[in-house]
């Protein structure tokens, strides 16, 4: 085992801390207030550690920050092999903070809260694994991990359809699951038979002569699997209802986090393992992507369910971050990669609005509120800053992301970049819709209603000061991606076949 800060495996570290807080939680039985603490615990842990490793790790020196490498199963070449660049330590201390925000804003649960923490813990155990798995095994189980615990949150704890929402989840991320699983195999037997060495590593993977006629479908099999998990349109169809369905702090993990584990396996996975497949398909990414963003704007513009026009607007905003990966230019995949951060905070906090409106009101349909700024102006300031955000307003984190997609995609190619202006306009006015029949007109009731509470502040505050952060001085995160950007198009070898820092 080797890191570049200490002895301290601070990668196994963050992998175990998620999961001893969810066997803790399981061991919790009735005992409510203990699983929640611990499930708070635990969060707050893994939120400090990664910043800790933010802090501290030397940024831009190596292409991995940290690296551990242990033997698990030799017989079949399966190593524990964790790596974590600038990207990854992003996307893991996204992962914190929502999971902090999940455990606050579900303190209140009371349908067997230590079941229900347990769940979200171990499903974030195989979060941080996706982001640091550098083993196609351990990168397997870990997607498994991360998926089978959603799918009972949303089944057991979800609103109206929650077993017909579950059910569709399961599906469509199990048929891209299987799929992914058998290139896997194929990568490894392929591999085996060329060098007499089978092994699942992902820097020894690459090395791989793949004939023709069966790369393009191994490479189809993980790009179908990522692609599923954003979602892109038209593989989309289970995220509305999971979103609608699940319970608030699933679909923070949701649409915070998962979504970004697909886009994450193109860049850490897909890409790298097939370079040629992966740039022979970037037109067809390309058309995806703007179609996301054009079919997603439009319906989120005609919905009049809150949370669908949330869920609708965050597959359009992914859309921006693939289109800025397609271009394979450098400014704009380091837009896509800070965009990943974005999307995760703006679309998080505008789903936590929407639960404690309808906490509130009883209702997340737009024609059933309205004057909520003079009755809630705490929660509607943070509303309509989040709602700003979205829409990519000056100042704010999204337009930081967004502005870099469009300037490497325009020099690429300018028409792509034509289009993604259209994804702008409608963001605009499906957002000032929304606020319009939030936060203004005609209120719905005129009854008192409960202003922003101390609780909810510890989870939107921080948030809020992320997005005027980012959109002000977004540098402090730029600066750990361009390595990650820069390997990315170089198409280097970001590990040795042996296991261990180059």
């Amino acid at each position: 085992m080797t890191t570049n800060i200490s002895l301290i495996p601070w990668l196994s570290l963050l992998l175990a801390l998620p999961l001893a807080g969810a066997l803790l939680c399981g061991l919790c039985g009735r005992r409510n207030a203990a699983g929640r603490w611990t499930a708070l615990i635990t969060a707050v842990l893994v939120l400090l550690v990664a910043i800790g490793l933010f802090l501290t790790l030397p940024q831009g020196t190596t292409p991995w920050l940290a690296f551990e490498d242990y033997p698990w199963i030799d017989r079949f070449g399966i190593r524990l092999t964790l790596g974590m660049d600038g990207l990854s330590l992003l996307m893991i201390m996204l992962t914190g903070l929502l999971l902090v925000a999940a455990v606050l804003i579900s303190w209140r649960e009371e349908q067997r809260p230590p079941a229900y923490f347990a769940l979200l813990l171990l499903s974030t155990t195989g979060i941080v694994g996706v982001f640091l798995a550098l083993d196609l095994i351990l990168f397997y189980i870990c997607w498994e991990v991360m998926l089978i615990p959603l799918f009972f949150v949303i089944g057991i704890w979800g609103k109206e359809q929650r077993v017909a929402a579950a059910v569709k989840f399961f599906l469509f991320s199990l048929t891209g699951s299987l799929l992914m699983l058998l290139a896997i195999i194929g990568l490894y037997v392929l591999h085996g038979q060329q060098t007499g060495e089978f092994t699942f590593a992902l820097a020894a993977l690459k090395g791989t002569q793949i004939p023709p006629e069966l790369a393009p479908w191994l490479y189809g099999a993980f790009l179908l699997a990522f692609l599923i998990k954003m979602p892109v349109v038209p593989l989309h169809r289970w995220q509305p209802d999971a979103y609608s369905a699940a319970p608030l702090a699933a679909t923070l993990l949701l649409a915070g986090v998962l979504a970004k584990t697909g886009v994450f396996g193109l860049i850490r996975f897909a890409f790298p393992l097939f370079p040629d497949q992966a740039r022979a398909s970037l037109p067809l990414l390309a058309t995806l992507a703007l179609l996301g963003i054009l079919y997603a704007g439009w319906i989120a513009f005609v919905q009049n369910d809150l949370k669908r026009l949330v869920a609708y607007a965050s597959v359009a905003h992914l859309g921006f971050i693939v289109l800025g990966l397609t271009s394979w230019h450098p400014t704009a995949v380091t837009g896509s990669m800070l965009q990943m951060l974005n999307h995760g905070l703006t679309t998080g906090a505008l789903f936590i609005m929407v639960a404690l409106y309808e906490g509130r009101t009883g209702s997340r349909l737009l024609g059933e509120l309205g004057g909520l700024w003079g009755r809630l102006p705490l929660l509607s300031g943070l509303f309509l800053l989040f709602a700003m955000a979205t829409l990519g307003l000056p100042g704010l984190n999204n337009f930081a992301g967004e502005i870099l997609i469009l300037l490497g995609v325009f020099v690429v190619r300018p028409w792509w970049g034509a289009l993604a202006l259209g994804g702008l306009i409608l963001a605009a006015a499906y957002m000032l819709r929304m606020v319009q029949g939030v936060i203004w007109g005609p209120a719905g009731d005129s009854g008192p209603l409960p202003d922003l509470s101390l609780r909810e502040g510890l989870v939107l505050v921080p948030l809020a000061i992320l997005v005027v952060w980012l959109g002000v001085y977004p540098e402090t995160f730029l600066e750990p991606l361009r390595n990650s950007a820069g390997i990315l198009l170089e198409g280097s070898s970001l590990l040795s076949l042996n296991g261990g820092l180059p």
